[in-house]
């Protein structure tokens, strides 16, 4: 397995990021791969896949350059630069198409795990790898920003709660279930394959929240910068395409059941709202109705106020997805 070693300051300082790069490399990869994990992904492909199979039938250099720079067992570094804070696409892309050619040929050498393609060794993959991230980000990403960003907010706001719940630990446990894992003794699990750790300490560490369910990486720039991404809460990023148990919609009505399933992870009034489609007043009633009968909780974390499940709750939605 993978590991980094971190101290306590490095972890502290730890901060969620929001990136349109690593949601468009995500992206990237769930077109690349074919294989949506839900039935919203599935339709994402057949709106996009025809477009981006298109593209590359027409430009057989990048085409090549993206099946060696998604390798198997290790993406090409100049492929995804570790997100900052508060970046916008733009900014983000500039930094793929300024990687100096020579490293990203020999990052490209580490992800096909054998010899370069003749037509590979030329100096314009930076440009061509960010233009390909450009069209993906303008024709697949873009138009459904605003919405994504705000569930990637929800994630982020979810994650943050439960730090003060179940530490750092917990979160990081969290985040991909199986590769993910705080080791003890300053060592954090990234991911399953057998690489050589790496003393991370004092360097800004990342965690980047990514809609599609299979996204995930690691990356990092000159041991200064550190990221983790992750696919955020499977409820946020699937919901409108999430089956409603007919049992719990019949006993509280569509709506409130949806916002109901949603509250596995603590949110707010403005997330629901966003992650819905509801309205603000429709989303506060139905949360009205919901403490009242003692399904769900409120409670301050920092400026927001977060609403989650009670053991009620769980036990209404575990009882009606038992019967679907």
């Amino acid at each position: 397995m993978g590991w980094w070693l971190l101290d306590a300051d490095t972890l502290a300082r730890g901060r969620f990021v929001i990136s349109p790069l690593a949601e468009t490399f995500a992206a990237l990869r769930l077109l690349h791969t074919r294989s949506g994990s839900h039935p919203g992904e599935r339709e994402w492909l057949r709106t996009h896949l025809p477009g981006y199979q298109a593209l590359l039938t027409d430009d057989p250099i990048t085409a090549r350059l993206v099946r060696a720079g998604l390798g198997r067992n290790w993406t090409a570094d100049f492929l995804t630069p570790a997100p900052r804070p508060g970046e916008d696409f733009a900014t983000e892309v500039a930094r793929v198409r300024a990687a100096r050619p020579a490293d990203s040929r020999a990052q490209l050498l580490l992800s096909v795990e054998g010899p370069l393609p003749a037509v590979l060794e030329r100096d314009d993959l930076p440009e061509r790898a960010a233009a390909l991230l450009e069209w993906v980000w303008a024709e697949t990403v873009r138009p459904t920003w605003e919405r994504r960003r705000k569930v990637l907010e929800a994630d982020v706001l979810a994650r943050t709660a439960r730090v003060s719940r179940d530490g750092w630990a917990g979160v990081l446990d969290s985040l991909r279930p199986g590769r993910t894992r705080w080791l003890g003794d300053s060592r954090l699990q990234v991911n399953l394959q057998a690489y050589p750790p790496r003393d991370i300490s004092g360097a800004a560490l990342a965690l980047v929240p990514v809609t599609p369910q299979r996204g995930g990486w690691v990356a990092w720039e000159d041991g200064r910068r550190y990221a983790m991404v992750y696919p955020c809460a499977g409820s946020l990023a699937w919901h409108r395409e999430r089956p409603l148990p007919a049992g719990l919609g019949a006993l509280l009505g569509p709506a409130r059941a949806g916002v109901l399933l949603l509250l596995d992870s603590p949110m707010s009034t403005t997330q629901l709202t966003a992650v819905t489609g509801q309205t603000l007043g429709s989303v506060g009633r139905h949360l009205k109705v919901l403490r009242e009968a003692g399904l769900v909780v409120r409670r301050r974390a920092g400026r927001s106020v977060l609403y989650e499940r009670t053991a009620a709750g769980d036990t209404l939605v575990a009882a009606g997805t038992a019967h679907q």
